[in-house]
This record gives C-alpha cells, sequence and structure tokens, in this order.
C-alpha cells in the first residue's frame, strides 16, 4: 500500500451528491455537540464539595489513562468531527468507549439504559465507513494534496 493508497482511505470522502455531503455535514455536527454537552461538559463541571465524574474502568486500565481516554474521547473527538479533521481516525476512541460502555458496562442494564452506548457507536461507526463528507477538512486536505 502506498502513501497515496492510505491518504485516500483516511481522508477521500464524498457521499454522492451535494444535497448528501451536506446531510452529513449536519449529522457530525449535530453527533458531535450532543457527544460534547451531555458527555465532555460533564468532565469539567463539578461543583464544590461534590465528586468528579467517576469514569468507569472495565478493562483495568491505569486510572489516569482510563481518565484521558474518556475525557479525550468526550471533548477533543466532537471539535474533530465538527470540523472534519481526521475523522475516521478521530472517531476511534470514541467507538471504543462506547462499545464498551454497552458491551461491557451496561450489557446487564435494561435496553432503555444501554441505548445510548448503542446509538453512539453505531452513529459513530457510521462517521468511520462513511467518513465526513466534502464539507471538511478532511476534504480539503485531501483537494490539496491530490491537485
Amino acid at each position: 500500500m502506498t502513501l497515496h493508497d492510505l491518504l485516500r482511505i483516511l481522508l477521500y470522502t464524498d457521499a454522492g451528491t451535494a444535497l448528501n455531503n451536506w446531510a452529513l455535514l449536519g449529522f457530525r455536527v449535530l453527533l458531535a455537540v450532543e457527544l460534547f454537552r451531555v458527555h465532555g461538559l460533564r468532565k469539567f463541571q463539578h461543583q464544590p464539595g461534590e465528586a468528579a465524574e467517576v469514569v468507569p474502568n472495565p478493562l483495568g486500565l491505569p486510572a489516569a489513562l482510563n481518565q484521558l481516554v474518556a475525557t479525550f474521547s468526550d471533548t477533543v473527538v466532537p471539535l474533530l468531527v465538527v470540523l472534519g479533521i481526521g475523522t475516521r481516525l478521530a472517531v476511534l476512541p470514541t467507538i471504543g468507549v462506547t462499545a464498551i460502555g454497552y458491551f461491557v458496562v451496561h450489557r446487564h442494564d435494561s435496553v432503555t439504559v444501554r441505548d445510548v452506548p448503542y446509538i453512539y457507536t453505531i452513529c459513530f461507526s457510521l462517521l468511520l465507513v462513511l467518513g465526513p463528507g466534502t464539507c471538511s477538512v478532511d476534504h480539503y486536505l485531501w483537494t490539496l494534496l491530490t491537485s
């Protein structure tokens, strides 16, 4: 595999029509903003006298690494997804966190509890496969590199 092939896999994306590409932009922006608003902000908004959010650690990772991955997935990844920067790579930590939430952390919970990590896993997996569309920094970089 050449560098050109690798860059094509990572950066090239086109949903086929202008409408599809704009819809993909809307989808990824709304998804990322919701992830940040509901889960990312929670990493920073604990009140004095209140314990900080406890991030489950079902894989037994070092606590600091576990917290770092969860915080990165809920705060930095949404920004990258909104802008469409390195989208296919950027979504991987979030897919990992949400899939572990679904399959491990919440495996015995009711469907109403499990649906949140399930939906996030499916949606971010869709972005992994489709990419961010032509309304993205990824597409702009691909265009610069291939022109």
